[in-house]
C-alpha cells in the first residue's frame, strides 16, 4: 500500500468496522433497555392501581380480591413479603422506589413486580403472557370498577385523577358512544357490553373500547404502540453510507496532499540530479507547506553552500599557484646561484613561501571548522580592556613602521566597568583579524576603540589606509574577497580573516559592520553584539 490515500483509507475502515461492531452492541443494549422501560411503561398504572386498592384491604379481603381479579383478568397474581422474591440488589432498590418492576421471561410474556405495603414490604406479583393485550384487558377491568362507584357526570374527572396519579403509560378518556372512532359492528359490540380492541391510522397501534353500564359513557385506551426496537439494518445502512461519505471525503483531502508530495518528490530527484536551482511551490501554512518552505530552504542552503565550495576551491587554485611557483622557482635558482650569499637569498625567500603556505592552510582548515556548525561556545566575563591591550602588545611588533593605539573607550558610567560576556579564544581571533588585516593596508596608524554599554558593547578598528570602496562593503566579508586580485598581493592575508570574524560575532548574536574611518580618513570595522550572551 504505497498510496496514502489507501493507508488512510484503510485505517478509515478499520476504524468504521470497530466502531460498527460498538453501535451493533449499543443497539442491542439500547434496544434491551427501551423494551424494559416499554414495557413498564404499560404496566405501571395498571399494577400501581391494584397495589393501592389492596393497600388498605385485610388478609381475607385481599386474598378475594387476587382471586376476583385472576378470573377476570386471567393473570395469575399473587402477594409475596420482598424477601422471598428472586430480585437482584437494583431490581429491589427500583420495587422498594414504587416503580412497576418488569422482568421478561419470554418473547412476549413478562413477571410484573410492584409493591404494595412499604412497611409489610409486600410485593404483588402478576404473570403476564401477552403483555400489550392482556394489561389492556386488566386496565378496562380495573378502572370501569373503579369509575363505578362516582357518578357518571365526575367520572371523567376521576379517570384524568387517576391518570395523573397512578402514572398510566397511555392515554385514556371517557367518550360517548357516538364520538368514538368506531365502525357500527363495533358500537352494537359495545352496546353489548362486549370489549372492543380497533386498529389505529397505519396498523401500527390499536385502541381498546369498553362501555361503562349504567352511563352514557365508552372508555377508550390508547392508541397502544407496539415496542418497535431499532433494527440492525439501520446501522449497517449508516456504516455503509459512512464509509462512501468519509471515503469521498477523505480522497478529495488526500488528492491534493499526494499530489502536493508527488511535487516534493519531483524536486527532490532533481535537486539529487544536480539541477540545484530547482525549488516547490511554498503555498499554504499546513505541514506540506512548512515542509515545502523547508525544502526550499534546504535547497538555497546547498546551491549557496556548493557555490562557495567551488569558489573556494577556485580561489585556493589560485592562491597556491603563487607560493608554489615561486618555490619552483628558487629551486631553479638555487641550482644556478654562484655563491653562497645567492644561495641563502633564495632559501630565504623558499622559507618565506612555506610560511605563506602555512599560513593558507591554517586560516583555510580554521575556516571550515567554523562553516561546521556552532561549536560548543563557554562564554565567560572578560575584561576587554585588557583584551584590546593583549591584542595590540601582540601585533605592533610585526609592523613597527606601523603605530597601534588606543582610541576613545568608553566604560559603563557605574564604576568603569568594562567586561563583557563571550567566548575569550573566538573573539580574541576575531579581534586580532581585524588588526592584522588593519595593519596591513594602514600607512602609519591604527587605533582600536571600544564601548560598553548596559545592554551592547562596540569595538572599532581603523586605519589611515586606502580605505574600502562602499560598493564593496557588502562582498568584503565573503571568502577569499580580495580588493587587489593582482599576483603580487602586495597587501599580504588569503581573504579569509573577514569571513572567520563574520563567523564568530555571528555565534556570539551579534553584526560585523564596515564603514569610513572619521578620525584617520581609511577603513572602519566594526563588530557589536550583546554584553549579556542570550539578551538583545
Amino acid at each position: 500500500m504505497n498510496s496514502i490515500f489507501l493507508r488512510i483509507y484503510g485505517g478509515m475502515c478499520a476504524a468504521l468496522v470497530l466502531v460498527a461492531l460498538l453501535g451493533v452492541l449499543a443497539l442491542h443494549l439500547l434496544n434491551q433497555a427501551r423494551g424494559e422501560q416499554y414495557r413498564e411503561h404499560l404496566a405501571h398504572g395498571t399494577f400501581s392501581l391494584m397495589a393501592d386498592n389492596l393497600r388498605p384491604m385485610d388478609e381475607i379481603e385481599r386474598r378475594r380480591a387476587l382471586v376476583v381479579w385472576e378470573r377476570l383478568l386471567g393473570i395469575p397474581l399473587s402477594l409475596q413479603s420482598l424477601a422471598d422474591v428472586h430480585l437482584d440488589l437494583g431490581q429491589r432498590t427500583r420495587v422498594l422506589r414504587g416503580q412497576a418492576l418488569v422482568e421478561q421471561t419470554g418473547p412476549y410474556a413478562a413477571k410484573i413486580y410492584r409493591l404494595v405495603s412499604d412497611p409489610e414490604q409486600l410485593v404483588l406479583t402478576g404473570e403476564v403472557q401477552q403483555i400489550s393485550e392482556q394489561l389492556a384487558r386488566a386496565t378496562i377491568y380495573l378502572l370501569a370498577d373503579e369509575l363505578v362507584r362516582y357518578p357518571y357526570a365526575e367520572q371523567p374527572g376521576r379517570l384524568a385523577a387517576l391518570k395523573r396519579d397512578k402514572g398510566f403509560g397511555f392515554d385514556m378518556k371517557l367518550v360517548t358512544l357516538d364520538q368514538a372512532a368506531m365502525d357500527e359492528d363495533q358500537r352494537r359490540r359495545i352496546s353489548e357490553g362486549d370489549t372492543v380492541m380497533a386498529l389505529g391510522k397505519g396498523g401500527d397501534s390499536i385502541r381498546v373500547f369498553a362501555g361503562l353500564s349504567g352511563t352514557p359513557w365508552v372508555l377508550e385506551i390508547g392508541p397502544l404502540y407496539q415496542m418497535d426496537p431499532y433494527p440492525v439494518q439501520w446501522l449497517v445502512l449508516i456504516a455503509v453510507l459512512g464509509l462512501s461519505l468519509i471515503g469521498l471525503i477523505v480522497y478529495l483531502l488526500v488528492r491534493q496532499l499526494e499530489r502536493r508530495l508527488r511535487g516534493l518528490e519531483s524536486a527532490a530527484t532533481r535537486l539529487a540530479q544536480g539541477s540545484l536551482e530547482t525549488r516547490v511551490p511554498a503555498g499554504g501554512a499546513d505541514s506540506i507547506g512548512r515542509l515545502a518552505a523547508a525544502f526550499n530552504g534546504m535547497a538555497e542552503h546547498l546551491q549557496r553552500s556548493l557555490m562557495i565550495q567551488r569558489e573556494l576551491v577556485r580561489a585556493v587554485s589560485h592562491e597556491l599557484r603563487t607560493p608554489v611557483a615561486r618555490l619552483r622557482f628558487g629551486l631553479e635558482m638555487i641550482g644556478d646561484a654562484q655563491t653562497p650569499e645567492a644561495r641563502h637569498k633564495y632559501m630565504e625567500g623558499m622559507d618565506n613561501d612555506i610560511q605563506d603556505l602555512d599560513r593558507l592552510v591554517d586560516e583555510m582548515l580554521t575556516y571550515a571548522r567554523l562553516e561546521q556548525g556552532t561549536p560548543a561556545l563557554n562564554f565567560q566575563r572578560i575584561d576587554l580592556s585588557a583584551l584590546v591591550d593583549q591584542v595590540i602588545g601582540e601585533l605592533a611588533p610585526l609592523r613597527v613602521e606601523v603605530r597601534v593605539t588606543r582610541g576613545l573607550c568608553f566604560p559603563l558610567a557605574d564604576g568603569g566597568e568594562v567586561w563583557v560576556e563571550a567566548e575569550p579564544r573566538y573573539l580574541h581571533r576575531a579581534l586580532q583579524n581585524l588588526v592584522s588585516n588593519a595593519m596591513r593596508h594602514a600607512q602609519s596608524q591604527v587605533c582600536i576603540s571600544y564601548q560598553v554599554g548596559p545592554l551592547r558593547c562596540r569595538v572599532d578598528v581603523e586605519d589611515d589606509g586606502p580605505g574600502v570602496p562602499e560598493s564593496a562593503w557588502d562582498r568584503i566579508f565573503t571568502p577569499f574577497m580580495r580588493l587587489d586580485d593582482s599576483r603580487t598581493r602586495a597587501s599580504g592575508g588569503h581573504g579569509l580573516g573577514l569571513s572567520i570574524v563574520r563567523r564568530i560575532i555571528h555565534w556570539h548574536e551579534g553584526r560585523a559592520l564596515i564603514g569610513k574611518s572619521q578620525l584617520l580618513d581609511g577603513a572602519c570595522f566594526s563588530l557589536s553584539w550583546p554584553r549579556y550572551q542570550g539578551k538583545s
